[in-house]
């Protein structure tokens, strides 16, 4: 009985992943653990990811950043995210490819079905892991905001929350502002 022939041999196979899922045509995805999944939110979900948005964009400008959804790859590992809003300096955004985690002000996930417990689970390890330093869960389905901060290895040393959407939620330094969460509620 002949073995199957291994097709990997020589071969980095985080490097070709992450080199294949940059050349799709057509639509965004992201991987995570390995899994290559599609960027695809809906409305709603655009329409909370907004809500922050708007709120962030004066104090963004002043810190010399953009927000926006760009590539943030993690190293080491077989993951490459596509976050809802990352908040980075603008000199990295400026003719830059992907980021790293520890590269942004702040991130920021929107939950949807599909995606809900990698979001609360796998992506807030691995951002703190991976040094961002600020993570902003807004989580649609349990209709909850919580802000992770401090990353450490084994994960966030400090967490604000859940607080139910409509609560005011402090973004510390180098935000300093209060984010009203009235508008995540939904109708």
């Amino acid at each position: 009985m002949t073995s199957a022939p291994d097709y990997t041999y020589g071969i980095d196979s985080e490097r070709a992943l992450k080199y294949a899922v940059q050349h799709i045509r057509g639509d965004r995805v992201q991987i995570i653990e390995g899994i290559i999944e599609p960027v695809s939110p809906t409305w709603d979900h655009e329409r909370a990811a907004r809500v922050v948005r708007r709120q962030l964009e004066d104090r963004v400008d002043e810190l010399g950043c953009v927000e926006g959804s760009g590539n943030l790859d993690l190293p080491g590992s077989s993951n490459w995210y596509v976050p809802d809003i990352a908040v980075v300096p603008e000199e990295l955004a400026r003719g830059g490819g992907a980021l790293l985690p520890d590269q942004t002000f702040l991130v920021v996930e929107v939950t949807s079905e599909s995606n809900a417990e990698s979001d609360r689970i796998v992506k807030r390890r691995r951002y703190a892991e991976y040094r961002a330093p600020l993570y902003l869960l807004v989580d649609r389905i349990e209709g909850s905001i919580t802000l992770f901060s401090e990353p450490g290895h084994l994960g966030y040393t400090r967490v604000d929350g859940p607080h139910p959407f409509g609560a005011v939620v402090r973004l510390p330094d180098p935000f300093n502002l209060d984010l009203d969460t009235s508008g995540l509620s939904p109708a």
